[in-house]
């Protein structure tokens, strides 16, 4: 008789879980707290499925290769049913500069590097319809999670949960697919069961508004000037969505105080959007018209649970996925393929084997294998992140010798060497895609010399591969939107001192 498996949760996590454990004689029932989605298509899904399960499902979201390569080679159906549905795929040429135009030759890798961009509801919303279709799976929505039955032992075993009308639901597997948000520690610790946990602030937040083309527009040409950028006291981001639609992100940091009380108000927010080179055409009235307020997103958290500290696992049958075992910041774009990859490691692990203190070690291996590099980078590049906004409000300090070297090597080495070669901007996607360790191409020798090789020519020589200024300076863009530019330094200043 094959295993029941409960999963709460049927957001990505959940969607994944189910795809990635179908199949043989297992049952699979996903406990989803949010009704089902509206009847019709895309556009309805996004304007009336209430979600308060998924607190980020309408901020901007762009799937990483990662997660479309498991979509092609493991589910082509739904990638199919995806792009039918008016999802898009852009590919590696996408990301390709004049000059490196110049000189490009496809290669097989190239394949792998495309990305898909949709609105999250029309990805859920296909990905449900494709995974309630599977062998064994059924979605019961508006089902709430009151407590979890846990069998005590040696080590404490989940057997099963009870609902808040009443019942009981046994299970063989328990999958923690709930989110960020999710209630299962808390349910843990109340029977007695402690799941240690890290984490630390990402230092942002984030605020996104959705746009759609009018009839008969098209989006701005490329190359006017970068849809992405970061001003240190902001960054942005412009993802095209599937139907038309579009969405932009700013992200700023926590310290910024004033700019966060402007920014919620959509007049502000398509201000800032006009002082952007690479943005502001797509907005122009005449192009497109906003279909959103403004959306906010705060308290974000790097957070890492670890399942069996010294090699003894916490409690069996019980496994958390995507941000319910490991939760990043959204700038780097890899929740959604966390998400994937963990329900994938999760569904290895247990075709590995019957005992559940070796599948469970064996799910934490995994995890610790295919996503922590990644978390580490992540965690590291947020802590880097938050000493450059501070210190931005503080006055000036001279740099080191080692800094100013370093400054130079990643401003007028790493990333100008990336908008000359071809090479090298393949082999940074494929860590930053999740298609290998995030630092391997880094400690490549043949590289490191290609980067010292642009960098040694000297930023005269190299002035053509510059791009161009991609935002106002911060006195000048709080000075357009009648900001007090000088209250978040002086508070700052005054908190160091």
């Amino acid at each position: 008789m094959g295993e029941r498996i409960l999963v709460i949760g049927a957001g990505m996590a959940g969607l994944w879980s189910a795809m990635a454990l179908a199949g043989g004689d297992r049952e699979i029932l996903l406990l989803d707290r949010d009704p089902s989605p509206p009847d019709g298509g895309a556009d309805v899904a996004f304007e009336d499925w209430k979600r308060r399960g998924v607190s980020h499902l309408r901020h901007s979201h762009a799937f990483l290769a990662r997660l479309r390569t498991l979509a092609r080679d493991r589910h082509p159906a739904l990638l199919d049913a995806l792009l039918e549905a008016g999802c898009r795929e852009l590919g590696f040429e996408g990301s390709l500069t004049e000059r490196h135009k110049q000189n490009y030759r496809p290669e097989p890798i190239d394949q792998d590097l495309a990305i898909l961009t949709s609105r999250r509801t029309t990805l859920e919303l296909v990905m449900r319809r494709y995974a309630e279709q599977l062998p064994g799976v059924t979605i019961q929505p508006e089902t709430f999670v009151k407590s979890l039955i846990v069998e005590p032992g040696a080590t404490a075993r989940v057997t099963g949960v009870r609902l808040e009308d009443g019942r009981e639901l046994a299970c063989d597997i328990l999958v923690d697919a709930a989110g960020r948000n999710s209630q299962a520690p808390e349910l843990l610790a109340a029977a007695g069961v402690a799941i240690p946990e890290t984490s630390e602030a990402c230092g942002v937040i984030y605020y996104t508004r959705h746009y759609r083309l009018e009839p008969g527009a098209a989006e701005p040409p490329r190359g006017a000037g970068s849809t992405t950028g970061d001003l240190g006291y902001l960054k942005f981001g412009v993802f095209p969505g599937d139907n038309g639609c579009f969405s932009i992100t700013l992200c700023v940091p926590e310290v910024e105080e004033e700019m966060r009380k402007a920014i919620v108000a959509p007049e502000a927010f398509d201000a800032i959007c006009r002082t952007l080179p690479g943005v502001a055409a797509w907005i122009e009235p005449e192009r497109t018209r906003p279909t959103s307020r403004v959306f906010g997103m705060g308290q974000l958290e790097s957070r890492w649970r670890e399942l069996a500290p010294g090699d003894q696992p916490v409690v069996l049958g019980f496994f958390p996925v995507g941000d319910s075992i490991v939760r990043t910041n959204p700038l780097y774009g890899r929740g959604c393929s966390f998400a994937a990859v963990s329900a994938h490691l999760l569904a290895d692990s247990l075709l590995a084997s019957r005992d559940p203190a070796e599948r469970l070690k064996c799910y934490r291996d995994a995890l610790n294998r295919d996503l922590r590099p990644y978390y580490d980078a992540m965690r590291q590049a947020d802590r880097s992140a938050i000493k450059r906004a501070r210190a931005a409000l503080l006055p000036p300090k001279p740099l080191t010798l080692r800094g100013r070297l370093m400054k130079g090597f990643l401003e007028d080495g790493v990333a100008i060497a990336m908008r000359e070669d071809v090479a090298l901007l393949r082999a940074f996607l494929r860590g930053f895609h999740m298609l290998e360790h995030p630092n391997a191409w880094l400690k490549r020798p043949a590289n490191i010399a290609r980067i010292v090789r642009v960098w040694a020519r000297g930023k005269t020589r190299n002035a053509a591969l510059y791009p161009p200024k991609s935002g106002p300076e911060r006195t000048e863009m709080f000075e357009t939107l009648g900001i007090p530019h000088l209250a978040d330094m002086e508070r700052v200043r005054a908190e160091a001192a």
